[in-house]
């Protein structure tokens, strides 16, 4: 029982290669199938985000599955991640053709119609996201970009001189309100109960 836990199945070489291929493969499929996957929008792209982890599982482990084999190969997939990233941290350059560009779904508070095709997003989708980080409708947002890592950031729609104006004459009508209401305490405390006549 023990040596089946810790032996194992494939050689060393082998264990650490295959999470390597199946880790280049990843990044260069999710690169070519866009933003979209990441964003995990709808449930269909959460469901093929499953079912990729799933299927590549087979190819990561082969038929190896003593403890050992997992945890070198965890290892492995860990260690091409750290430089990975440190590669693509000191190489600006490599780091866009790597993850992509963010793409402006909204700007000037228009629909970039364009960008949504090409990433495939509907303006459901769109409105999704936008309720999921606070907005009530497209009409409050100025501008939304769609990150490299499949988040989508909103910017909202400043208020025009009237309404920050009005807001402004609500909150001194306010401060009035309070300051006569504590006028009225202070009168009637100092005149005192009142006698019937």
């Amino acid at each position: 029982m023990w040596t089946d836990m810790f032996q194992l199945g494939l050689p060393i070489l082998e264990k650490m290669l295959r999470p390597v291929i199946v880790y280049v493969f990843l990044i260069v499929g999710l690169r070519l199938a866009g933003k979209r996957e990441l964003a995990q929008l709808n449930p269909f792209d959460l469901v093929v985000l499953l079912t990729l982890s799933n299927t590549v599982q087979n190819a990561i482990i082969g038929n190896d599955n003593s403890v050992t084999g997992g945890l070198l190969g965890a290892a492995t997939l860990l260690m091409v991640n750290y430089f990975v990233v440190r590669l693509l941290y000191s190489h600006e350059k490599l780091e866009r053709i790597v993850e992509g560009d963010s793409d402006t779904l909204i700007e000037n508070g228009q629909i970039q119609r364009d960008n949504l095709k090409k990433e495939l997003l509907t303006i459901q989708e769109l409105e999704l996201a936008a309720h999921k980080q606070g907005f009530d409708s497209l009409d409050e947002i100025d501008g939304a970009v769609l990150n490299p890592g499949g988040t989508v950031a909103f910017t909202r729609k400043k208020p025009s001189i009237e309404l920050t104006r009005h807001n402004e004459l609500l909150a001194k009508l306010d401060e009035m309100s309070a300051e006569l209401a504590k006028l009225r305490e202070a009168v009637s405390i100092s005149k005192g109960p009142q006698k019937p006549a």
